[in-house]
């Protein structure tokens, strides 16, 4: 992401997991674990959208890991169908969280849909104090509840993730959606919108 970029490796439940640390230029005042789009489908920590998430977050002054999925890049293990990969999160919040700060999760994607398992498996007393989710994978994933304060965006034109699909998966929980125009699942041309998007909640 840029050169200041700290690249570690942790132990994870299949084997090491590679992340990517960026901190803020102020001493951080929370951590944001971002999960990447789907491994199968060339998703990795340095999907752009994943990287754009990443700026935001360190804007607002947090420290920003972004971490490779089970046999993605420098992480071992095989792809597992979701389940492993959620794992691989909850081992990546462990290892970097500081009980001292407050804990954001973010994901792109099919990333989103790690995040949100993730938040809800994190036990009582150690739950996130926001979750950020960016083209959410509501068509094939079951993505679950999430918080009412969760900010949920969607391009208008996503070609992967219908708009539609997410817009009924929100729906029952009266959960608002922020749509950008005429942006595709990839955000292309939008990306600096959809970091100002990110910051403006988190401001």
């Amino acid at each position: 992401m840029n050169p200041q970029t700290k690249r570690v490796s942790i132990a994870g439940p299949a084997g090491a997991i590679e992340c990517a640390v960026d901190e803020p230029s102020t001493p951080p005042n929370g951590v944001v674990v971002v999960c990447h789009p789907h491994p199968q489908h060339g998703g990795t920590m340095d999907n752009k959208v994943a990287q754009t998430l990443a700026r935001a977050f360190v804007q607002l002054g947090l420290r920003s890991v972004r971490f490779n999925f089970r046999g993605v890049g420098g992480s071992a293990g095989v792809w597992d169908d979701g389940r492993g990969e959620i794992d691989d999160a909850l081992a990546v919040i462990a290892a970097h969280r500081d009980a001292a700060l407050p804990l954001v999760l973010a994901g792109f994607s099919f990333g989103a849909y790690v995040a949100s398992e993730a938040a809800q498996r994190l036990p009582a007393g150690a739950k996130a104090t926001r979750l950020v989710l960016v083209g959410p994978s509501t068509q094939k994933q079951q993505m679950p509840p999430v918080p009412d304060d969760t900010l949920v965006i969607h391009g208008e034109a996503d070609d992967v993730v219908p708009l539609s699909a997410t817009l009924d998966w929100a729906r029952p929980q009266a959960l608002p959606v922020t749509v950008i125009p005429g942006a595709g699942h990839f955000f292309h041309g939008q990306l600096t919108l959809l970091k100002n998007l990110v910051v403006r909640h988190g401001s």
